[in-house]
């Protein structure tokens, strides 16, 4: 069903039971999923796939990247199944510094006005409030939620089952687990609401938060990498303490939100 007013390109895939509504521009190189559905003045360029199932409301943009260093490179972006896009958001392509793609997993929800950069890569199940902005070559992972009006800056990694308070600047990564807030965003424990929610072992939260104010406490003998160290050592089967030593210890070069 494409809508009389539309334009789409010569070059483009078209899934079972897609709707393309009023004032649509659909360019070439497009790839859509089954059931998915354009309200209206939806704008797509270049190479974009949307996997089945995804919902874009009006005037979302999935386009060309702002950064000056992009040179028009045959760069992509690729949205999985089942997405909710709601209006004014925009994501934008990869370039030839990056992996040339910005990927969006399944099952995420992005609200009014959310901004994801250039060669970004964003899990499954995610939740964006309103405004949320994410420069280039950020990392989030799934289950993340971002409150509205926060931003990130580039090349920052936000852990999966995050949670992050609205206006809030993430200027330093964000351990998996980890909720934050602040106008520079500091850990303010863990996510246990969220954890328990998904049915996470409760005795395994709370020895995490725990042990996280071990790592970053600064009034510790041990210096950062010998906190990790330790938990790792300390709590081998706490799977929620294994995968945040992993993600500390996965990149040394990396700064880190603190309490």
């Amino acid at each position: 069903m494409i809508h009389k007013t539309a334009i789409v390109g010569t070059n483009v895939k078209l899934g079972k039971n897609v709707e393309i509504g009023p004032y649509c521009i659909i360019g070439d190189g497009a790839v859509i999923g089954d059931n998915v559905h354009f309200r209206s003045h939806v704008v797509t360029e270049g190479r974009v796939t949307i996997g089945e199932g995804t919902k874009i409301y009006p005037f979302a943009s999935l386009s060309y990247p702002q950064t000056l260093k992009y040179n028009g490179e045959d760069s992509e972006i690729i949205i999985g199944k089942h997405n909710t896009i709601r209006e004014y958001v925009t994501i934008q392509h990869g370039t030839s510094e990056g992996t040339m793609a910005t990927i969006i997993g399944d099952n995420c929800l992005f609200m009014v006005g959310v901004h994801i950069a250039h060669n970004c890569v964003v899990g499954n199940n995610v939740i964006f409030a309103n405004y949320v902005s994410l420069a280039g070559h950020v990392e989030v992972g799934d289950f993340a939620i971002i409150g509205g009006l926060s931003a990130v800056q580039q090349f920052c990694r936000i852990g999966p089952h995050t949670m992050i308070g609205g206006v809030s600047a993430v200027v330093r990564d964000l351990i998996p687990y980890g909720l934050a807030t602040s106008d520079r965003a500091h850990l303010e424990g863990l996510n246990l609401v969220g954890m328990n929610r998904r049915g996470f072992d409760k005795a395994q939260s709370i020895e995490a938060s725990k042990v996280i104010k071990e790592i970053f406490s600064d009034d510790s003998e041990h210096v950062f990498n010998q906190r990790i160290e330790l938990a790792k050592g300390k709590y081998p089967e706490n799977k929620v303490i294994q995968e945040i030593v992993e993600f500390l210890q996965s990149d040394k070069s990396r700064t880190f939100c603190g309490f």
